[in-house]
């Protein structure tokens, strides 16, 4: 399986042993507490997360954790940093609910000599540094080639966000819409942005509501996880599999059987379990006093060799899944 946790542990490993050419003793006086902070605990794509965060701490010896609320709310992941601030760790790494509620609870971490580093957030000021999985306005771009491929470049389509205040969800979408009106003019948005706060049910509500409204809907751009299995529930019930293509962001233990079915035609991912484990790598590279500069390796399957733009460095770690290769991925 291409993005295994044994892979990880592995490649983990060897950045544990080495971090800019110096070995790393993970000894009690050495032990860094990092603390990812997650946007809501609970779901798939959190859980896979978290196991990425408890093996780079088997690895390395840090004390890395991840807490999350029970439900996506900003002021919710405010009073969690403030906690951690209040215990004074050495590193938060965090992905937002909205980035701009957090620049001011980052802001007091940063001033507490706490290495901040964020994921999902490229607009985030307040930060050490952040961390993505790609360039956001290429995977959307990716994402609409593919749902237009499927809609025969024409006919009505939909786009869905976790949160019109999710910045990566949004900058996905932007760039997926100008790229449809750049390149296939035959096809039209229909709905706005619909805003699914990350909840199965609530995709699938206003999917129903969108297929009533407009009829000739052909198409459908899921950004959150569970956006692409609510869309597919609705068009299933409405009978219309054959018309509606369904292509996003999701995970297969999420989607897959959907996914086999050919219902969702394809969903797009970074292993969220990488994503965890390279930003506690950030964080120690961080505390290291490293700077991280083009070309750099992580160590990590997709961030071999990132780009930087000031604060933000980029991956490649995008994959995408059908029903041909689904079979190769078990998170």
């Amino acid at each position: 399986m291409a993005f295994g946790l044994k892979k990880l542990l592995m490649g983990a490993a060897a950045v544990s042993v080495l971090a800019g050419g110096v070995a790393i003793t993970a000894n009690a006086q050495d032990t860094r507490e990092i603390v990812t902070v997650v946007k809501l605990s609970g779901i798939a794509w959190f859980n896979r997360m978290e196991e990425g965060v408890q093996q780079y701490a088997e690895a390395t010896g840090n004390n890395a954790t991840q807490v999350g609320a029970a439900t996506a709310d900003a002021a919710l992941q405010v009073q969690l940093i403030e906690d951690l601030i209040a215990r004074g760790v050495d590193a938060i790494t965090v992905v937002p609910n909205s980035p701009q509620a957090l620049e001011p609870v980052l802001a007091r971490a940063l001033e507490n000599d706490i290495v901040v580093i964020g994921h999902e957030g490229a607009t985030l000021q307040n930060v050490t540094y952040d961390l993505e999985a790609f360039d956001n306005a290429a995977y959307g771009e990716h994402l609409m080639e593919a749902l237009a491929q499927k809609m025969g470049g024409e006919g009505e389509y939909a786009v869905f966000v976790g949160y019109l205040t999710s910045v990566t969800h949004n900058e996905w979408v932007d760039a997926a819409i100008a790229y449809q009106e750049a390149n296939y003019p035959n096809m039209t948005l229909v709905g706005g942005k619909q805003e699914s706060a990350e909840q199965q049910q609530t995709a699938y509500q206003k999917m129903r509501e969108l297929l009533r409204t407009y009829p000739n809907l052909k198409g459908m751009q899921g950004s959150a996880g569970e956006d692409v299995v609510g869309a597919a529930l609705a068009v299933e019930e409405a009978g219309l599999s054959d018309q509606v293509s369904i292509v996003g962001t999701s995970l297969p233990s999420v989607a897959g059987p959907y996914v086999e079915t050919g219902e969702i035609d394809l969903i797009s991912f970074w292993d969220p379990a990488l994503a965890g484990y390279a930003m506690n790598v950030l964080a120690e590279k961080a505390l290291n006093g490293e700077t991280i500069e083009t070309g750099a390796d992580l160590g990590v399957e997709g961030y071999n060799e990132v780009r930087v733009d000031g604060k933000v460095i980029y991956g490649q770690a995008w994959v995408d899944v059908n029903a041909d290769n689904l079979d190769e991925y078990d998170f």
